[in-house]
């Protein structure tokens, strides 16, 4: 019973409050002057890249090579570092399968050697260029950086995998 004691003389004025605002506001009609600046702005007009140059045509041909290369020595390495990972399953942290479980693992990290040099090279070509404002192949460019990025994330998602399968110490 005290709480509605309590509110009762808010709910007193608020009629009194709604009467007085809504006769005295100013209208919210659109005025003359609002308009004059609804313009578009002059459109920009970017030229797209052209091809790519030739001196860099070269270099990409080269990393990509290089990602090949990169690839292919992941692969041979990536069979029996798993046969070894799979016996070192059971094997004690720091053990002798476990260790050699580990070496192989690091000779799969080190086959893919090519493959990132090229990514981070291609990487440092890209940004260069960007900020130079070089756009002329940053199409091209872009491309063999977003293939060579999936190679290496692909190679990281085995790497994490192999590395999962061995003991924790």
């Amino acid at each position: 019973m005290k709480r509605v004691l309590l509110f009762t003389p808010l709910f007193l004025s608020l009629p009194a409050c709604a009467a007085t605002q809504s006769s005295d506001g100013p209208s919210l009609a659109k005025r003359a002057v609002e308009g004059r600046f609804d313009v578009a702005p002059p459109a920009v007009v970017i030229a797209p890249p052209g091809p790519l140059p030739a001196d860099l045509a070269g270099r990409l041909a080269r990393w990509e090579a290089d990602a090949a290369a990169g690839q292919q020595a992941f692969a041979a390495e990536r069979g029996p570092a798993a046969s070894l990972v799979a016996a070192a399953a059971g094997a004690p942290v720091a053990g002798e399968r476990w260790v050699v479980a580990q070496q192989a693992i690091s000779r799969l990290i080190a086959a893919r050697a090519p493959l990132t040099a090229a990514l981070a090279d291609i990487d440092r070509l890209y940004l260069d260029r960007s900020v130079a404002e070089d756009i002329d192949g940053l199409p091209d460019i872009y491309a063999l950086r977003d293939r060579l990025a999936d190679l290496a994330a692909t190679q990281d998602a085995v790497i994490e995998a192999l590395s999962a399968g061995l003991p924790r110490g």
